[in-house]
């Protein structure tokens, strides 16, 4: 006879994936009450719930980028307050080789990547064709020629429009800010945690 739990009946199996579903949606939860406003964090950041918890509020990483992109959250920011974060619009992160700010934390909130850069994101990047003057007949190309990573994340497809390559896009912001058109024709979101 079969019972609830499947033909050979392993309970086991049922209860590990039942509980560890049970945990991944607490934990969700729980980031979601502890970070009710998320922020862009330098490179290297680990989650949300655990950078704050490791964060010292040193500011070393702060000093130690060169395009002075990090910035401390402000004090409305709750339990973030004057934790390191970027604001893409003021300044963009500029992609450096050697991710000197992960690289100079020294309590683990930022750990440099093994590759660096190659599969890493701080964002994700969302192009708004309507905003866009090449999708209205004006030639631009500036998101293009400004990008830190190149044509591994933006290029120009043949009629002379911007095309994302996600796979190669590390979501850094600068094409964001270099943008002619106002509201930006390039969003920059969050990356789903």
């Amino acid at each position: 006879m079969t019972d609830l739990f499947g033909q050979d009946g392993d309970r086991r199996d049922f209860f590990r994936t039942t509980l560890g579903r049970v945990a991944r949606e607490v934990a969700e939860r729980t980031e979601r009450r502890v970070v009710a406003q998320r922020y862009f964090r330098p490179p290297g950041a680990v989650d949300e719930v655990s950078f704050l918890s490791l964060c010292t509020r040193c500011e070393i990483c702060i000093e130690v980028c060169p395009a002075q992109a990090i910035m401390k959250a402000p004090s409305s920011a709750g339990l973030a307050a004057a934790t390191p974060m970027l604001e893409p619009s003021r300044q963009p992160c500029t992609v450096c080789d050697d991710m000197p700010c992960a690289a100079a934390c020294p309590t683990g909130a930022l750990i440099r990547p093994e590759r660096i850069w190659e599969g890493y994101r701080l964002g994700r990047l969302e192009l708004v064709p309507e905003r866009c003057i090449v999708f209205h007949g004006v030639q631009c190309g500036a998101c293009v020629r400004i990008c830190p990573v190149g044509d591994q994340a933006i290029a120009l497809d043949a009629e002379g429009r911007p095309v994302l390559k996600a796979e190669g896009c590390v979501g850094c912001g600068v094409c964001v800010r270099a943008c002619v058109t106002t509201p930006s024709s390039l969003v920059l979101r969050m990356e789903e945690s």
